[in-house]
């Protein structure tokens, strides 16, 4: 599947379920889901990995976390 099907896809999806388009798309999916696993976790070295993103700091200001914080937690999690 292609990057532009999938978009496709997920526009069908929301239209279906009653969301505007605008509002809701690929990227957005991307975001929302990170940011619920790092609420549910603390993780912030997981949604690095998970995002491909190859500095914390990078992953931190995706997700708009305090930097602090985020490195603290960083620091404290093995994988």
């Amino acid at each position: 599947m292609s990057t532009r099907q999938y978009a496709r896809l997920v526009d069908e999806w929301v239209t279906a379920i009653g969301l505007r388009k605008s509002e809701y798309g690929t990227h957005s999916l991307r975001r929302t889901k990170a940011a619920m696993i790092y609420r549910a976790t603390g993780d912030i070295r997981a949604i690095q990995i998970l995002l491909g993103h190859t500095k914390i700091e990078n992953t931190v200001r995706y997700l708009g976390v305090d930097v602090k914080d985020a490195l603290l937690l960083a620091e404290r999690t093995e994988i």
